[in-house]
């Protein structure tokens, strides 16, 4: 069994910016909604089975309250913004695993659904469809990251290839460069290269001696470095929460997310986006998946 958990907030996104826009006769913006309902319809026909959508029904989250430049709602396109709830009822309607999340973001339903699936015996493997870096750290064992616009697997040893560093670091290694996505600047003087020398041997800030001399790897400016991460620990340990996503948000069971076939919903749903061709698609879809052998 595989389980294709979807990154919705970036495929919203990218459909938004990639796609032409679609005006319906009431003047509504859904041209992104249709393109992401479309998409998932187009996995499912291409045989996947299991699958789950994480959204930010609200973009602030609690890592706002810990810092006060982490991303917010701010300057988001209002005729992006309010297809949100729009795709997430599309999606509920056509029958798969939606996770609108407030409190928590996207990127923590997706890491606590791979954690789910990951310790299914059943399951064979785990794609995490998106090119999001944050959800490197999950990547490991049956789980992998799938950037479907590029068409690139990342196991464990591409996202050392990418970052140089472990996947289990990457949340370190954002503390240290930043991550301006997400609104936080990482520290001073430290880029990629540097953070992944020093993460590559000491897999976690926590571990990272004080004084440069005691360092076992040869960085350029580690003076300079080790005086800056002795001065900022605090707010590089900050950032490292910020980076580190929850595995532990409620999003079911693998059973509940497999997919049998469109809601009663649908039409109606569909008539809105103007996607009647959404409605047919899905019944036969359905159909088939229902008449064909086990």
């Amino acid at each position: 069994m595989i389980v294709h958990l979807v990154d919705g907030t970036y495929e919203l996104f990218r459909h938004f910016y990639g796609v032409p826009s679609h005006r319906t006769a009431a003047g509504e913006e859904v041209g992104a909604a249709r393109g992401v309902l479309r998409s998932v319809l187009t996995m499912l026909a291409e045989g996947a089975t299991h699958v789950g959508v994480a959204t930010d029904h609200v973009i602030e989250s609690f890592r706002n309250d810990l810092w006060p430049g982490y991303k917010d709602g701010a300057g988001i396109d209002p005729a992006l913004a309010a297809q949100f709830p729009l795709v997430e009822e599309a999606l509920a309607a056509l029958g798969v695993a939606v996770w609108a999340m407030v409190e928590d973001e996207a990127d923590d339903a997706l890491a606590s659904a791979a954690a789910v699936a990951a310790a299914d015996e059943r399951v064979g493997e785990v794609l995490i469809c998106t090119p999001d870096k944050d959800l490197a750290q999950c990547v490991g064992g049956k789980v992998v990251q799938l950037d479907r616009r590029q068409r690139r697997r990342y196991d464990a040893a591409a996202v050392r290839e990418k970052f140089g560093v472990d996947p289990a670091s990457i949340p370190d290694y954002l503390a240290l460069v930043g991550d301006s996505a997400d609104g936080f600047p990482g520290l001073p003087g430290w880029g990629a290269s540097s953070s992944a020398l020093v993460l590559a041997h000491y897999r976690h800030l926590d571990a990272v001696p004080t004084a440069a001399t005691d360092w076992a790897v040869s960085v350029r400016n580690a003076r300079r470095l080790a005086a800056t991460l002795a001065a900022e620990r605090e707010r590089a340990l900050l950032f490292r929460t910020l980076a580190t996503l929850r595995t532990d948000c409620p999003v079911g069971t693998v059973d509940q997310w497999r997919w049998t076939g469109p809601t009663p919903g649908l039409p109606a749903v569909c008539e809105r986006l103007d996607a009647p061709d959404v409605v047919a698609r899905a019944g036969r879809l359905a159909e088939a998946k229902l008449t064909s052998p086990a």
